[in-house]
């Protein structure tokens, strides 16, 4: 059965990212690849031959990655952050701060798509509950979030960049 594309978001910056990686495997990795396999014909009896085989997997992984990301960049709807200039309400791509009110820690997230979440760089997924509970409230709107230990309670400190 034939997976259906989804259409995905992603910031301008995250598309750039992967048109670079793209770019890295069919420029670089998929030639190299190309030259090992070669060069390991030579090297006799293709059934016996392990370092072919090893080469011929490589080069199945690498287009399949390339698949993967053109797969993702033209099913893409490509959101230009740069242009956002009103930051009433949280909308995706555009930073802002959180509390979590039973221990009074702040938190700073931007919402970005699946593909570009980092949680070590404050960037969580737009299919996170957390994301889905904020998209569109205001500052000083609190949230609670359904999570498994529990309903968690956020307020909206600040929406924008500092």
């Amino acid at each position: 059965m034939k997976k259906k594309n989804t259409i995905t978001p992603m910031t301008a910056q995250g598309a750039e990212i992967l048109r670079k990686k793209l770019n890295e495997l069919k420029k670089n990795k998929i030639p190299y690849i190309i030259k090992l396999i070669s060069s390991s014909r030579k090297n006799g009896d293709l059934k016996e031959n392990s370092e072919y085989h090893a080469a011929k997997e490589e080069q199945s992984f690498f287009e399949n990655k390339i698949k993967e990301i053109e797969d993702k960049l033209s099913n893409a709807v490509i959101i230009d952050t740069n242009i956002i200039k009103n930051y009433k309400k949280i909308v995706f791509g555009i930073p802002f701060t959180i509390l979590k009110i039973d221990n009074n820690k702040k938190f700073n997230y931007t919402i970005v798509g699946k593909d570009e979440a980092d949680i070590k760089k404050n960037m969580i997924s737009i299919n996170s509950p957390i994301a889905r509970s904020l998209i569109g409230k205001y500052i000083k709107d609190i949230i609670t979030v359904n999570t498994p230990n529990g309903n968690i309670k956020y307020k909206i400190l600040k929406i924008g960049k500092n």
